[in-house]
């Protein structure tokens, strides 16, 4: 089921300070992988699934939406693989009762989606206009969810700022989206605050400073080296502030809900666990990455290590200050505090060791500031996503860090799960089985280390788009057909596994755990007979089609009829050779 994969990428970044009010500090030494561990959560731990507007929405130019800044950055050729846009995805806006009903087939306590800030306000700035049909359909799904007693968590920025704030202000490099920001989501709070109970100001503001204004990889693809990210960062951090102290004073009294963020982190492991060197670089790897963010909304400013070699650096280039900036000492006391509960987005874990980046005028970004290597363990399962390695033990790591240093704050895991690349379609998803399986187990081992871990949200409900890389790569649990317009889903064996996970909360025994596996892969054969079925339908009609087109060039002839036949093939060949073991086995 797997394509093989040798190739891994560097990417992310982060670390720690050892914090003057934290009660403990984290142990580094001590890393137990131990066994499986059967046993349940606590009552009333709450299981999800989650999306974002922009990967699964579509209906980008529809009922009044302004443009986001995605909606531009995708329409630009070479900046998306294979030039793929959100602008209909799974077309989540026309389908949301059906996907409702796939949360309700999943049994789902909450599902975490965001609204499109330039969908209800179509230029981002409120004055100019509301948009009224945008605010109906999130009023919809809301209710819907709500009939269905399914719990709404609603994140406000999920990437899709309004384009016209990039163009008039440069987007978050300006301290006045903190002000429009916080229109936005008061505007949310007095609309849907008396339904949605649980708000998330930013998901994983990390991607957004430095894959927006660092790398350029994401948008609005701007390369602002070694000042980008920090400035995007400082402005985020003070507007998630501002929006936490205004749902405080306007609204908690009257609605009583909880505002929190949800940041992203990669464990890092350092190479050799008796080597301070490498404690020490593993240690910035996640201040600098997750403290970045967490460290300023728990204790009021960045981690000290971020200050010292961010500063060190500056002075070598010859700058007179540094190029991380500086909150006031009123910035820190109106920051510090701001979170109700914590969003832990995580997906895998990077080896660090120490590595001294040399200083000259020119050099200085993020990822140099580090002075630190990832590396990964060629053992690591790896689905075929480049950067995202199975290791469920740094989950766990990570949430006792986060446990130690933030004085074990209420959690809850806003994005968890796995990618594939598959050049066919393929239901029966056994290593995404045995994902969920390992990384829910090392998270139920977190929660019996005393983590205050409170709800877990699968990412994600269905394939969708997928940033920079398009459609290229699937998260979903289940599966959407994107080459037909009416984008139909079909569910994977990991809905039945996450299914039976919920239903259980948690896992019983050996024995049943295995069981649900098996029955898991029983029912993925037979759908995956009828997307087969399917995808012969659709492929018979692409063969009138292009017999009535001669003009159709030979390359769409190849990617829209040998690829679609070799896949069902395949796919056929699949269902038939598992219900030869099933019955095998029997």
């Amino acid at each position: 089921t797997m394509l093989p994969r040798c190739a891994f990428s560097v990417c992310h970044v982060l670390v720690l300070v050892l914090c003057l009010s934290s009660a403990e500090d984290f142990d580094w030494t001590k890393n137990d992988h131990g066994s499986f561990y059967y046993g349940t959560f606590p009552a009333g731990f709450s299981w999800g699934a989650g999306s974002s507007a922009y990967q699964t929405e579509g209906a980008w130019d529809k009922d009044g939406k302004g443009l986001s800044i995605w909606d531009v950055f995708s329409h630009k050729k070479g900046k998306i693989q294979q030039n793929d846009t959100g602008d209909s995805s799974c077309e989540g806006y026309h389908k949301f009762k059906d996907d409702v009903s796939l949360m309700k087939e999943l049994k789902l306590n909450h599902y975490r989606f965001s609204i499109s800030w330039p969908r209800i306000i179509p230029t981002g700035i409120k004055s100019d206009h509301i948009n009224e049909k945008g605010i109906q359909y999130y009023d919809e799904l809301i209710n819907h969810l709500l009939e269905s007693k399914i719990t709404p968590i609603v994140t406000l920025y999920h990437w899709d700022l309004p384009q016209v704030l990039q163009e008039k202000y440069g987007g978050w490099q300006n301290i006045t989206m903190v002000n429009h920001f916080n229109e936005f989501a008061n505007l949310c709070f007095e609309r849907f605050g008396n339904r949605v109970k649980n708000w998330i100001t930013f998901n994983n503001p990390w991607s957004v400073a430095v894959e927006g204004y660092e790398t350029g990889e994401h948008a609005p693809g701007l390369r602002l080296r070694g000042t980008g990210a920090y400035r995007a960062a400082h402005h985020i951090i003070k507007a998630h502030a501002k929006v936490w102290h205004s749902y405080d004073t306007q609204w908690r009294a009257k609605q009583k809900g909880l505002v929190g963020i949800s940041l992203s982190g990669d464990w890092g492991e350092p190479v050799d666990i008796s080597n301070q060197k490498d404690i020490e670089a593993a240690e910035r790897y996640v201040q600098f990455y997750l403290g970045w963010f967490a460290t300023p909304i728990f204790h009021g400013d960045y981690p000290q290590v971020m200050k010292d070699f961010i500063g060190r650096k500056s002075v070598q280039q010859g700058l007179g200050t540094s190029r991380l900036p500086t909150f006031s000492p009123q910035e820190k006391s109106y920051i510090k505090g701001t979170c109700d509960f914590l969003g832990i987005g995580h997906f895998t874990t990077r080896y660090i060791t120490q590595k001294s980046n040399p200083s000259g005028r020119s050099s200085g970004s993020y990822f140099t500031d580090r002075d630190l290597a990832e590396l990964v363990d060629p053992r690591w399962p790896d689905p075929g996503s480049e950067w995202l390695y199975s290791v469920p033990w740094g989950f766990r790591r990570l949430l006792n860090f986060v446990k130690t240093q933030y004085g074990n704050p209420m959690v809850y895991v806003t994005e968890n799960g796995v990618s594939e690349k598959m050049l066919c379609t393929e239901l029966c998803d056994d290593w995404r089985i045995q994902y969920y399986k390992d990384y829910i187990n090392e998270m139920l081992k977190a929660i019996k280390d005393g983590a205050n871990v409170k709800g877990y949200t699968a990412w994600s409900l269905l394939d969708k788009f997928e940033w920079d890389e398009g459609y290229s790569e699937r998260f979903g649990l289940y599966y959407v057909d994107f080459r037909n317009k009416n984008k139909p889903r079909y569910p994977k064996a990991s809905v039945q596994f996450y299914k039976r996970i919920i239903s259980s909360n948690g896992f019983p025994n050996q024995r049943e755990v295995e069981n649900w596996r098996r029955k898991a892969v029983e029912t993925c054969s037979s759908s995956n007979q009828l997307l087969a079925a399917e995808e012969q339908r659709s492929t018979a009609a692409n063969i009138l089609r292009l017999i009535h087109d001669p003009l159709t060039s030979h390359m769409e002839m190849v990617t829209e009829i040998v690829v679609p036949t070799v896949c069902t093939l395949s796919i056929l060949l699949s269902a038939i050779f598992l219900m030869f073991l099933l019955r095998r086995r029997n």
